[in-house]
């Protein structure tokens, strides 16, 4: 089956971006394509929102919901509380867009919550309020725990999480025979749908349905709302779960006090891992969520509400909730049966560690990475991130792992470039100069100076004056610098002949940065020019000796002679260089041909 974030290669450009945003660098770079690696992978879906070419895709599970809906079987959604501040105020109507779709009974997710905060309470008040476990409400903190936290996986929560307990319970409630499909704002419980087959069966983002409402032809702005039945029963306090501190709040233990240190809330991946370097003993229960703020700011969330309105409204459902006589409070017998069997519930085994991916390397070997990185010393580390990498240790230990290439490095690959232009300036036989709009000196070569210079002879050149040259005007050295400006509006700069103090130069300019930098090359073809004058004044000796001639009977040509001047003087004109002033005067298009 394809994995649930995967990337679209044809799309996938240069651009590392998604490494940069990954917090756990899953992403391998092969041939310049970014990769999503599945072993190291924990779905928090960063690199899908991210990624400006929009190849990391998240994959479409609609289809697979269609086929059950028409299989016959018995379909409940098991709708995530977070619908709350994605679809606020229009709450009625998808509840009646989703009958209309197809299925047979819709059920809140956060009545598994609740089960889950009822299983830790129980575990909590049988050991004097101890409760040292990482929540595992979260699939993608899980995920991270497993990969890139392994010693701290024996401290995960012995319950499956509200999702997979949600499905559990609703198979015990009616039959094995069920279809559940869950609906709400987290790439990653696709994951656990393929993980824990049946608890649920599939997962959709509500990205997924609101494409899936609109090619049904379905909207919420229009449709007529109907009073829509949640099966078993409405959730309660538990619908608070989505925001940061919503499990907590939401327990009976830790929920009434107003200050707290036996349970604390992380949200947002960086807390999170820095919750997960605490050595702190005894543990608190940690409630972590990997999506800053909590689940109503999930990947699969669409709306462009701002977060206080999106926390404010799922607290506001809550609240609405909490007089009704009609919720769910729990279920002890569930919940104690919840904690004896855990995932043995759902017919799996608890989470373990996962992190066998992660090598070891030694420091020679990182050393030798480094080199091949263009490292050679301690101030060539300048750990400036473009590669993705927050170090260049970090991107050499990613290299040694095969999941970078050289390529990345930024720093390597312009100097790699500056080099190689520095080397074609000096060893071309030719002029050259590259500016910048301004017609500023951006860079050019030894050949450039001898011609343009004006140096005494005998005066060497060398690097540093070349250096020196850099950021000056170019008019201090070409007489015709205003034609290069023309040039950088053009799609295809042309190429000039001009007479240059004693010579004759061939220019042909070639856009470096559309815009923004243009390059000349000056090609001397003084030589090959003074061949071709010497044939003129040939010519014109022999046109001389001819019109002398033909003066001489001109009584007998009549008007042939004046026709026989004017193609003999055409014929000079053809062979001429025109223009033999200096500067810009003699700027003559090249419309190419040997000069000889």
């Amino acid at each position: 089956m394809q994995n649930p974030i995967y990337t679209e290669v044809t799309s996938c450009r240069d651009c590392y971006k998604c490494v940069r945003s990954c917090p756990v660098k899953a992403i391998q770079i092969k041939d310049g394509n970014a990769m999503i690696i599945k072993d190291r992978c924990i779905y928090c879906g960063r690199c899908v929102h991210v990624c400006p070419n929009s190849a990391k895709k998240v994959r479409d599970d609609v289809p697979r919901v269609q086929l059950a809906l028409k299989s016959g079987r018995r379909v409940i959604c098991s709708l995530a509380p977070s619908y709350a501040s994605e679809f606020h105020g229009r709450e009625k109507e998808l509840l009646t867009a989703l009958r209309k779709l197809g299925f047979s009974g819709i059920s809140e997710t956060a009545i598994g919550a609740a089960i889950v905060t009822q299983a830790l309470d129980i575990h909590a008040s049988e050991h004097d309020g101890d409760c040292p476990f990482i929540g595992t409400a979260c699939p993608s903190v899980v995920e991270l725990v497993k990969k890139y936290y392994p010693e701290a996986s024996s401290k995960l929560a012995p319950v499956p999480s509200p999702l997979q307990t949600h499905s559990a319970y609703l198979r015990s409630i009616y039959n094995e025979e069920l279809v559940i499909v869950f609906i709400g704002p987290c790439i990653a419980k696709k994951m656990e749908a393929d993980m824990t087959p049946g608890y649920p069966d599939l997962a959709i983002t509500f990205d997924e349905l609101k494409a899936w409402l609109a090619a049904e032809g379905i909207s919420l702005d229009t449709i007529e709302a109907e009073d829509v039945d949640f099966v078993p029963c409405r959730a309660g306090l538990s619908t608070i779960y989505p925001i940061e501190g919503g499990q907590i709040a939401s327990s009976s233990v830790w929920g009434g006090r107003q200050l707290q240190a036996d349970a604390l809330a992380f949200s947002g991946v960086e807390q999170v891992m820095s919750a997960l370097r605490s050595d702190e003993v005894p543990l608190p229960f940690l409630e972590l969520l990997m999506c800053e703020g909590g689940c109503v700011n999930g990947p699969g969330i669409t709306s462009d509400m701002p977060m206080t309105e999106r926390k404010r409204s799922a607290e506001i459902y809550t609240m609405k909730r909490l007089d009704s006589p009609d919720v769910f409070t729990g279920d002890e017998a569930f919940a104690r049966r919840l904690l004896k069997e855990g995932y043995g519930l759902l017919h799996s085994t608890e989470p373990k560690s996962e992190g066998g991916f992660r090598h070891q390397h030694t420091e020679d070997e990182i050393k030798r990475a480094l080199v091949d990185l263009g490292k050679l010393t301690k101030a060539d580390e300048l750990n400036c991130g473009g590669c993705g990498y927050n170090t260049c240790r970090d991107m050499a230990i990613a290299y040694l792992d095969g999941m970078a290439e050289v390529e990345m490095c930024v720093t390597k690959m312009r100097k790699e470039a500056e080099s190689k232009v520095d080397v074609l300036l000096r060893t071309i036989p030719m002029g050259v100069v590259i500016v910048d709009s301004d017609l500023q000196i951006a860079d050019c070569n030894e050949h450039f100076m001898e011609i343009f210079g004006d140096m005494d002879e005998g005066f060497v050149l060398d690097q540093s004056i070349l250096q020196m040259v850099k950021g000056l005007p170019l008019e201090r050295f070409v007489p015709f610098a205003d034609k290069f400006r023309d040039q950088f509006y053009l799609s295809h700069p042309g190429q000039y002949r001009v007479h240059f103090k004693d010579k004759f130069l061939r220019v042909t300019f070639f856009l470096v940065e559309k815009k923004r930098l243009l390059g000349a090359m000056f090609e001397d073809i003084t030589n090959p020019t003074i061949k071709r004058e010497t044939v003129v004044k040939k010519a014109e000796d022999v046109i001389q000796k001819s019109l002398e001639t033909v003066q001489q009977i001109a009584s007998l040509l009549g008007e042939n002679a004046a026709e026989t001047e004017i193609m003999l003087n055409s014929l000079i004109d053809a062979f001429s260089v025109h223009g033999a002033g200096e500067g810009d005067n003699d700027f003559r298009e090249d419309e190419g041909g040997d000069l000889t």
